[in-house]
């Protein structure tokens, strides 16, 4: 395990400990922390020079917002005939929400950071906005669809990275966030025959779309945001190699280097 990768699973595993609460263990699954934006956070604040502590609260409590967000997503609507047991499960997952958004104000206040709070609030504020135009109103077109849901993926990083002065890196964040996010869903689909995020556009009467069109759409998406990454990636100061061969090392998992190469 290199250097990087020992830093990037350290830190995982004290945001775990922050987030492990042992009643909502029980009934609910332990929250996921999402690598990818947990090593954009941590390629950010290496480049800065701020107390290695400071560094090291500022990705936590960032990642606790993430974990937050990404908890309150779970939670379906309400069907009047769902068992008790479900509908428990939904409160408590509102619960564990709540209870994360709260571990990192705790964290700040511990700082007293007001102005990354009022920068993470504000994040939140536009994150939430943004999700209810996606899943709740009907976007004008395909493109706007994506528009929006990079801005769901990548925005609180960008802030984070405005917020210290490194917004070189904003480019690549919401390029490889929502290409991430597309392959996750492919994903779900492949090994589940659904996704709740596709299922979204198939519904909206303004992308008129197949599920087949959709898909090679979403194909065609992906591959081109791969080259623009590859490209975006490489203009990259050198303090961001680490970066650049986490990012290389996924794409290779995914194989689009190598058909990148083959379609080159």
């Amino acid at each position: 395990m290199s250097n990087v990768e020992h830093e990037i699973q350290t830190l995982k595993q004290k945001i775990i400990a922050k987030v492990r609460h042992p009643f909502l263990s029980k009934f609910i699954p332990e929250p996921v922390i999402d690598e990818d934006k947990l090593m954009l956070l941590s390629s950010i604040m290496d480049d800065t020079a701020l107390p290695e502590v400071k560094k090291e609260q500022y990705i936590i409590t960032t990642m606790l917002v993430q974990v937050a967000l990404d908890t309150h997503d779970l939670v379906t609507l309400t069907d009047e005939d769902e068992e008790q047991e479900t509908v428990r499960s939904r409160q408590l997952t509102v619960l564990a929400g709540d209870y994360y958004s709260g571990m990192y104000y705790y964290l700040l206040s511990q700082l007293d950071d007001i102005p990354m709070i009022h920068t993470l609030a504000s994040a939140i504020k536009d994150i939430n906005e943004q999700k209810m135009e996606l899943y709740y109103k009907d976007v004008g077109s395909f493109q706007e669809f994506m528009n929006g849901l990079r801005d769901i993926e990548s925005l609180l990083i960008q802030r984070v990275a405005s917020y210290v002065q490194r917004t070189t890196i904003n480019d690549v964040a919401g390029e490889w966030l929502l290409t991430k996010k597309l392959l996750n869903e492919k994903k779900n689909i492949q090994n589940n025959g659904f996704s709740p995020l596709f299922d979204l556009l198939l519904k909206s009467p303004r992308t008129n779309t197949s599920y087949s069109q959709m898909m090679n759409t979403v194909e065609n998406i992906i591959q081109k945001n791969m080259s623009r990454l590859e490209m975006t990636i490489s203009q990259l100061p050198l303090h961001f190699n680490q970066l650049k061969s986490y990012v290389h090392s996924t794409l290779d998992d995914h194989n689009y280097t190598k058909q990148f190469a083959e379609e080159g």
